[in-house]
């Protein structure tokens, strides 16, 4: 399969907390600025993407972060044309986690995104920001 096609770099870095506020100011203090703010309903946490630079962290307020080393959640790439890749990951029989390409109302017009688990348990996200 050919995915570099699609994927166009690191989107973001999730990781859960217990404390967004907490959170929030420990990056900050490390140069991090608020890039995007949400409540997201479907699962009832609060979300903040912090960015320096070229450098994305989605932390996200779920109560049951591990708090252990290994407590980052998942790898995001940003990439285009999600259907296709999707189901030509699919196809090749890679672990998916959902069923469908999924949304989330993040960004000022949404993302769709899969899920994949690697050979160590860690999750990829592939991503795509929708620009209309």
């Amino acid at each position: 399969m050919d995915t570099e096609k699609y994927i166009t770099g690191i989107q973001h870095i999730g990781i859960p907390t217990n404390d967004i506020d907490k959170t929030v100011t420990f990056y900050q203090g490390l140069g991090f600025e608020i890039a995007h703010s949400i409540f997201n309903e479907a699962a009832n946490e609060k979300v903040v993407f912090l960015k320096m630079k070229n450098v994305m962290i989605e932390s996200y307020e779920n109560h049951c972060a591990v708090m252990k080393a290994g407590a980052i959640d998942h790898i995001a790439m940003d990439v285009n044309n999600i259907d296709f890749l999707y189901n030509e990951m699919k196809a090749a029989g890679y672990n998916m986690v959902h069923d469908s390409v999924q949304f989330l109302p993040f960004w000022e017009k949404g993302i769709r995104f899969f899920i994949i688990i690697g050979p160590n348990e860690e999750k990829l996200e592939f991503c795509e920001k929708l620009t209309s």
